[in-house]
């Protein structure tokens, strides 16, 4: 979440006029996050998120967004719920950009996982795969492996102002993966992106998942491989560990709802190369491409060098959980 489109009370209010949710009483931007323009509005109704839609947000795929969140909302899975306009539509129009508005969730993000909560993530991610199973929907990953190299392709001649050895390295890791990535594991919609400030707890319970702008479908196994990047890793920079524990914890619980194979398994080493490729490449690109006047708290790329050491090292998928 960050803001690129700057908003005052009277264009909020000119957007709440075409839905039946009462007039505003404040406002606040959210600045976390990289992707799109994010508003915390309280209204006489409660309170929701504004999100206008910036950046890689390809405006087709936003009934695809709108449909998975409203379907699992459908199956009591916990997530924002979009909410619809006085013409029944959840996707609208406001300066040349669509934005949804969604339900607020209560409860806050951890800059921290302990165990027990990755276990809680492991078995809500296999909830959301398994419910989303008999969806009939579909959206392709437009940042698979097939996207890396091209964005490698618009970094490289600058990356190096980052790390001297920048360019080399992803090279390298990405040699790797395009040579041991698989073609043939059990997939199907994923969240894609379930990083710490999208998980959410309330009295250290599970609250819901938020941000679903990246869902698409992909294998199951690579959003295990995000989630060992995003959540099993401590400390920072150059002083990063990964943590079996936790990692062993987000198992258990994933598998409690549903058991991976051998297969997904034996491509848990390359899918979590692939992952830190994927979001080293990315942070990257928006490191070098800020945008003017925008109000953003932009991700460091170096802390994915650490994390894609371990995994280069790494022998087979017992590497993770012992």
């Amino acid at each position: 979440m960050a803001i690129y489109t700057k908003l005052d009370k009277e264009k909020i209010s000119s957007i709440l006029s075409n839905y039946k949710l009462g007039n505003i009483k404040k406002f606040e931007g959210i600045k976390e996050g990289i992707e799109n323009t994010n508003y915390l509005i309280e209204t006489e109704k409660g309170k929701y998120i504004l999100t206008i839609y910036e950046k890689r947000v390809n405006k087709d795929d936003l009934p695809f967004f709108s449909e998975l969140m409203l379907g699992l909302s459908k199956k009591n899975f916990i997530c924002p719920r979009p909410i619809p306009n006085k013409e029944n539509k959840y996707i609208s129009d406001f300066e040349n950009k669509k934005f949804m508005i969604v339900s607020y969730l209560e409860g806050k993000s951890k800059k921290n996982l302990s165990p027990s909560d990755c276990k809680m993530v492991g078995r809500e991610s296999a909830k959301l795969h398994d419910i989303t199973k008999n969806f009939h929907f579909k959206r392709e990953n437009d940042l698979s492996i097939k996207s890396w190299r091209k964005i490698f392709d618009q970094v490289k001649d600058k990356c190096n102002k980052i790390h001297p050895d920048l360019p080399k390295l992803i090279e390298g890791n990405l040699l790797d993966v395009e040579k041991d990535w698989p073609s043939n594991l059990p997939s199907g919609v994923i969240h894609a992106d379930l990083f710490n400030d999208n998980i959410f707890f309330k009295n250290n319970k599970f609250s819901g998942f938020i941000d679903f702008y990246f869902s698409c479908n992909d294998f199951y196994a690579f959003e295990i491989a995000i989630c060992f990047n995003a959540l099993c890793f401590d400390g920072v920079k150059e002083n990063l560990s990964f943590n079996v524990t936790k990692a062993k914890k987000f198992m258990e619980g994933y598998n409690e709802v549903r058991k991976i194979s051998d297969e997904e398994r034996k491509s848990i080493k390359v899918l979590s190369q692939g992952a830190a490729l994927r979001f080293l490449l990315t942070r990257v690109f928006d490191y070098i491409n800020i945008v003017d006047g925008a109000v953003v708290k932009i991700k460091d790329p170096i802390e994915y060098l650490k994390r894609l050491e371990f995994h280069k090292n790494a022998k087979s998928f017992e590497d993770y959980l012992i």
